[in-house]
């Protein structure tokens, strides 16, 4: 049997905000600089999945790296 290797499953949540203009804009809150847009949803989520690829593979080294970040998500809701 061959030596494989084995590829982590990467997953990031990502903020789809549909525009006033027409089509979608997108962006990873966990990784900062990476946004992508598309006419419609499925093109911006396939855009968005092509720039998450790129980053990742732009700053591999970071990401592995052992590291502390203390992030999360809060809804947050106000009278208006």
């Amino acid at each position: 049997m061959k030596n494989q290797k084995h590829k982590k499953i990467l997953e990031y949540t990502s903020v789809f905000q549909e525009e006033k203009e027409g089509g979608y804009s997108v962006w990873v809150p966990e990784l900062p600089g990476c946004t992508s847009q598309g006419e419609t949803f499925d093109e911006a989520l396939v855009n968005i999945r092509e720039a998450i690829q790129l980053y990742v593979e732009e700053t591999k080294k970071e990401l592995f790296t052992p590291s502390y970040i203390k992030q999360f998500v809060v809804p947050v809701q106000i009278y208006a």
